[in-house]
């Protein structure tokens, strides 16, 4: 058991931390006052740096490398804004690698390798009106008619729904009740019958496009299925590596708004000194350091014990649990400490805490990662419609 990263390792965290500071606050800055997407010129940027499909293997046109390496250039994007990390997470953490693990080598074949070189960007498509938490109560229908998938439907709380070029869509595939019917089915932007809503405007995740999503009769190639009916444990096993990018996304705002306070009360005096010089805001700070540092390593366990593959149920809600609710205590100090400056929206903080609260919510709610993980202690499911 090693605790340091390798030299490979830290060159590569250098390398994310240089490029992500160097060139993109004042972008991230841009998108949260617009509410918009990032731009396909920065995708296209970060894929010729070697920021998509860090986990990808090669012959699919990643850099091959681990969930581990993903996860640490994830958090140093993530720590300017949600928004200019999101691609990355699409890229290395989303369903991406639900398509790379699942779907037929020719349709892995076509989507992914341009996902790495930043020319499609992928999102999942699972919440309903009826059917968040309980997922497994969604009612979009995918109906096979000869060679093809037809699908009608209504799905919510898209992230990227309306911008993205494909969504992996979570539905109904056959008559069995319950998870036993549930696969899910690439949709390509553009096609017949689907239709989005208008922008979510949220509280966070500015810069996130969110809408819902219809369907109408809308046909794709039923080589289009990734995961057919009866293969929601697949789709939930690669979530759970989606988990583990949850929880750097929600850490990074702790651990971003941790690096700026350390600086701010070194520079802010009242009484004539520092503030770091009066003892309750080192207390504060002391907090702050272990609940960021024991959420980094939850991660990072989670990621080293799946060794590259896909990360267990329990170690992934462990650490999604811990980090929603670290990121929120965490940047919530943080606006304390640094007062009106971290109450301001001229300056990140106020906004690391807006999106700290959703990623909490986003991916799986705290109290349903609890239950996931109780579940899992005991080694069964818990029934929660009884």
């Amino acid at each position: 058991m090693d605790f340091q990263l390798t030299d490979e390792q830290r060159q590569l965290q250098a390398s994310a931390r240089e490029f992500a500071r160097a060139e993109l606050p004042a972008l991230a800055q841009r998108l949260e006052v617009e509410n918009a997407a990032p731009p396909h010129a920065l995708i296209r940027r970060y894929a010729e740096m070697g920021f998509l499909g860090i986990n990808i293997p090669e012959r699919l046109g990643g850099l091959g490398l681990g969930n581990l390496e993903a996860l640490i250039v994830l958090e140093e994007f993530a720590k300017i804004s949600s928004a200019v990390a999101f691609p990355i997470f699409e890229s290395c953490v989303g369903p991406v690698r639900a398509i790379e693990h699942f779907a037929d080598p020719a349709l892995a074949e076509r989507i992914v390798p341009a996902v790495c070189r930043g020319e499609m960007v992928v999102a999942v498509s699972m919440s309903e009106p009826d059917a968040g938490s309980a997922l497994t109560d969604l009612k979009t229908r995918g109906t096979v008619q000869g060679d093809r998938v037809v699908l009608n439907g209504s799905k919510r709380w898209c992230s990227g729904g309306g911008h993205s070029d494909a969504y992996l869509v979570y539905c109904r595939l056959s008559d069995d009740p319950g998870a036993k019917g549930i696969g899910a089915v690439l949709v390509e932007k553009g096609a017949t019958g689907m239709s989005f809503g208008p922008n979510e405007q949220l509280m966070g995740f500015r810069g996130i496009p969110s809408s819902d999503i219809h369907f109408d009769d809308c046909a794709v190639p039923i080589e289009n299925v990734v995961v057919p009916a009866g293969g929601f444990r697949k789709l939930m096993e690669a979530f759970d590596l989606e988990r583990c990018g949850n929880a750097t996304m929600s850490m990074a705002q702790a651990s971003g708004a941790l690096e700026d306070v350390i600086a701010y009360v070194q520079e802010r005096k009242q009484f004539g000194k520092p503030i770091v010089e009066f003892q309750a805001v080192q207390l504060k700070l002391a907090d702050m350091q272990m609940k960021v540092d024991a959420a980094r390593l939850l991660i990072w366990r989670a990621a080293a014990n799946a060794q590259d593959g896909l990360p267990s149920v329990l170690d992934s809600s462990v650490a999604k649990c811990f980090a929603n609710s670290i990121a929120r205590e965490v940047t919530g100090d943080a606006v304390q400490l640094m007062g009106a400056y971290g109450y301001s929206r001229d300056f990140p903080m106020e906004r690391r805490l807006r999106d700290a609260w959703g990623w909490g919510i986003a991916g799986g709610a705290i109290d349903i990662q609890k239950t996931n993980i109780a579940a899992a202690m005991v080694g069964r499911r818990f029934d929660q419609r009884r």
